[in-house]
């Protein structure tokens, strides 16, 4: 390879990492979005709290299932990256454990205002889901075994049965003022505490 050659790749690796860089932090802002406003909400504010113009979007994300997929799966890698991390960086693995917990959460806000937006493709929901699992349970066993091997909770449930609790606790809550998910979740995380 000539110089020219081996400058010209070394070159082209920074853009890309930009370029990832710039579609995290979009998508980091549309999760943000859909969090306090629902997927519906408009574009302009998700390009808004980017930074970026509507065209950078539409360039990366031509329709908003796109885009709606695409923070679906960052929200899954998110959240399965952040349990280990936890685990290792928590004063407890209860700490860890409530901590994913809440993660989990804000990622299922947005999970649920897929379905509505995936409505007519049933099978490419049903692909996201199974991806979901296979990503996120795993996850959630770590911490639950990690804490109830502590004796921080109680062993006789799973990480399977926990996390769709929180899913059900979850579901429908968008929209209904006079309905807490995330308080009702910390009830659940909460009783699965064993006394000290």
């Amino acid at each position: 390879m000539s110089e020219n050659g081996a400058n010209a790749g070394s070159a082209g690796q920074p853009k890309r990492a930009d370029a990832r860089r710039n579609k995290e932090t979009l998508l980091d802002a549309a999760a943000k979005v859909f969090v306090a406003s629902g997927v519906d909400a408009p574009v302009r504010d998700i390009a808004r709290e980017a930074g970026v113009g509507l065209g950078t979007i539409y360039r990366h994300f031509p329709t908003r299932a796109d885009l709606v997929i695409a923070v679906y799966r960052h929200q899954v890698e998110a959240c399965a990256e952040a349990g280990p991390t936890l685990l290792a960086s928590s004063a407890t693995p209860y700490a860890a454990l409530r901590e994913w917990v809440g993660l989990f959460v804000d990622f299922l806000v947005t999970k649920h205002g897929l379905a509505a937006v995936l409505r007519s493709d049933s099978a490419g929901f049903e692909s996201l889901h199974s991806y979901f699992l296979d990503r996120l349970l795993p996850v959630c066993a770590e911490l639950f075994d990690a804490a109830a091997a502590a004796g921080e909770v109680r062993s006789d449930l799973t990480a399977y049965e926990l996390m769709r609790g929180v899913g059900n606790l979850c579901a429908g809550a968008e929209g209904d003022d006079r309905y807490d998910a995330l308080r009702l979740v910390d009830v659940l995380v909460e009783g699965l505490r064993l006394p000290r």
